[in-house]
């Protein structure tokens, strides 16, 4: 077997993470002002990561195939409405490697680095509009078993041991579903999305891409299931 084909130089993500640590203790526009130059270097590191990640992703999503690098790339700047601080910037780089761009309403592929052990790598579809919110839950109770046997994947599980995220959810039944419906702990879920936290150490790593890409793998049938969901749309 071929050794893991490396990331972007570690010392480069090394810099990249330490950027990140020094803008969470100093998030203010004057500080990264003064340390323009710096984050583009962080920046230019994290590309060279997106980069790499989107090349291999696309050979196994065809969905991924007219993207570049800067379609899936987030702005640092907080300017959407899940950023909940005063904070200008926010703590993390990330990217979204879905159909349409990293703003598009498919669902897709994540990764973030952010130090401290908050980096992760993360797939499926997070607070979709409630049409299609709506049309994923009815996809639920139409393909039960479609859908069990897809969230249990000994693979999916293996690299997100957590499964499904269930910490955005409805506290009783949305509507035209029945509080006692075998599925309702899954119809109440407001996102669809699996994750994993990953060490700095591990993000240093030479093979830190083949696990990112690895995972993306196993969330596959999650992300073909939510999008086959919302495909009439």
């Amino acid at each position: 077997m071929p050794p893991p084909k490396p990331c972007p130089a570690v010392n480069d993500l090394a810099f990249a993470l330490d950027f990140l640590r020094q803008l969470h203790a100093n998030n203010s526009k004057p500080w990264m002002d003064a340390h323009r130059a710096d984050y583009h270097r962080a920046r230019g590191a994290f590309a060279g990561l997106v980069t790499q990640l989107l090349k291999r992703a696309q050979a196994f999503e065809p969905d991924l195939a007219p993207l570049s690098p800067a379609e899936t790339m987030y702005r640092i700047n907080k300017n959407d409405r899940f950023q909940q601080s005063d904070e200008p910037y926010k703590r993390h780089m990330a990217a979204g490697f879905k159909r349409g761009g990293r703003q598009s309403p498919w669902a897709g592929y994540f990764v973030a680095l952010e130090p401290g052990g908050e980096t992760y790598v993360g797939a499926g579809r997070w607070q979709p509009e409630p049409a299609q919110l709506a049309r994923i839950r009815q996809e639920i109770h139409y393909s039960a078993d479609a859908f069990h046997a897809m969230r249990q994947n000994a693979e999916l599980l293996r690299h997100f041991p957590a499964g499904l995220d269930q910490s955005n959810a409805l506290k009783t039944a949305p509507k035209g579903y029945d509080r006692d419906d075998p599925d309702i702990e899954w119809l109440r879920l407001k996102s669809f999305f699996v994750w994993r936290s990953i060490p700095d150490a591990d993000v240093l790593r030479p093979d830190f891409a083949d696990r990112v890409v690895a995972a993306w793998q196993a969330a596959q049938p999650l992300v073909h299931f939510l999008n086959h969901a919302v495909e009439g749309e």
